[in-house]
């Protein structure tokens, strides 16, 4: 006998309905359009792998995330994909080859055991960019830039980014000499920005005074992009590689603030999402009353290494769900049909092909809902906003009339 609740889906998966459907759709192509304008080539790659190939170089940390099932042919593990940026590394190194700049996007579903964060959907439909084959600065701001426009052709407004670098934890957990457990303790403290948790963890190090206030200061560095100078004077750590990772950063800011000066900028310099992905500079994009964050980039070089070319690189990518909820767009029903009467007439059916063609959505009525008249009934109002009537023997479209009560 059949379960009532066979129809119940997994937690954190979802199915799209319409209109929503429709409005993730036009966006997906309007963001295409997007990125190719931009000089962005499109990739497919494939849902499932073998695992070994998802996982390889940077894709390691997917592991925990990533389904695992036989291949009845091979008898081999496969992994569904949890993320498509190592994907396209890998099409860029392994594949296209190519000695300059290559700018390669993409869209598509990933799979995921858990969602991210709290309320996040366990297959996002994502969406991104990735720019590899150059160092410059400009790359991160083209990437960063992008990512920017295509949020706001999704609607999404008042956003604001948060920068950090990755190496600035990482050259500070260097000079420290913090062995792998101990910088795993301490990402986890400065991640929750716990002032007891990195004393606590400063102690087990054995950190004399120096180092311990690096970490303890970490933690306080973050404000808007103007504040940025006072922050790099109370890190206090003239160790080479910190020196230069604080001044990508600051570098940085600096130019997204002169090319984007509309654009809210704040920083972090203990933000430390995708720390086992990332390498250098990396930003994040929120909006005000949701709390997760709707789309992550930054830079990643030398993903290729393990597909045989070592590439510097950066992107971006993004939930299409996320951007749904937070615009709203997934609970606005939109009425732009055009009703056409269900009448054998040829002068008709060559006014129905001609709208079709200029881009309206024309459907015609059946005789189990109207019999070719228009009836007062909830369904068909909440479906179209005009009909097709014929005057002085031409169609014309006309707002949708109710049938009086």
């Amino acid at each position: 006998m059949q379960s009532d609740q066979s129809w119940v889906l997994p937690d954190g998966i979802e199915e799209t309905l319409p209109p929503s459907a429709w409005h993730i759709e036009n966006l997906r192509r309007r963001l295409l359009d997007l990125f190719a304008s931009w000089g962005y080539d499109l990739v497919m790659p494939p849902t499932v792998e073998f695992l070994e190939a998802l996982l390889t170089g940077t894709g390691e940390y997917l592991d925990l995330q990533t389904f695992k099932v036989t291949d009845q042919i091979s008898g081999r593990t496969l992994g569904v994909r949890a993320d498509m940026t190592p994907q396209v590394a890998r099409i860029d190194a392994h594949y296209l080859k190519n000695d300059g700049p290559t700018r390669l996007c993409y869209f598509g579903s990933v799979l995921r055991t858990k969602a991210e964060q709290a309320g996040a959907s366990r297959e996002p439909l994502q969406f991104g960019a990735e720019l590899f084959g150059s160092k410059s600065v400009n790359a991160d701001i083209e990437i960063l830039a992008l990512m920017v426009s295509s949020l706001q052709l999704g609607g999404v407004k008042n956003l604001h980014v948060d920068i950090g670098h990755i190496g600035i934890f990482s050259a500070l957990a260097n000079a420290a000499n913090l062995d792998a457990f101990i910088k795993q303790k301490m990402f986890d403290a400065l991640q929750r920005k716990s002032t007891p948790e990195i004393t606590e963890v400063c102690e087990l190090a054995g950190l004399n005074a120096e180092s311990r206030s690096w970490f303890e200061t970490l933690a306080t560095l973050f404000g808007t992009g103007e504040s940025i100078e006072e922050s790099v004077q109370c890190l206090n750590c003239r160790e080479a590689d910190v020196v230069a990772a604080v001044k990508q950063l600051r570098d940085f800011i600096s130019l997204v603030q002169q090319r984007m000066p509309d654009l809210a900028v704040h920083f972090d310099m203990s933000e430390l999402r995708g720390y086992e992905y990332h390498t250098g500079l990396i930003f994040s994009v929120f909006v005000e009353g949701h709390g997760r964050e709707i789309a992550r980039g930054g830079r990643y070089d030398d993903v290729g290494k393990a597909f045989g070319r070592a590439r510097p690189a950066t992107g971006f990518s993004a939930d299409m769900r996320e951007i749904m909820r937070v615009t709203g767009l997934d609970q606005k029903a939109t009425a732009r049909a055009v009703l056409a009467p269900n009448l054998d007439d040829e002068s008709l059916r060559t006014a129905v092909l001609k709208l079709r063609a200029s881009g309206e959505r024309v459907v015609t009525a059946l005789p189990e809902s109207m019999s070719g008249a228009i009836e007062d009934d909830s369904q068909i109002t909440s479906s179209f906003d005009r009909q097709l009537v014929k005057q002085g023997g031409n169609w014309i479209i006309q707002p949708l009339q109710q049938k009086s009560q």
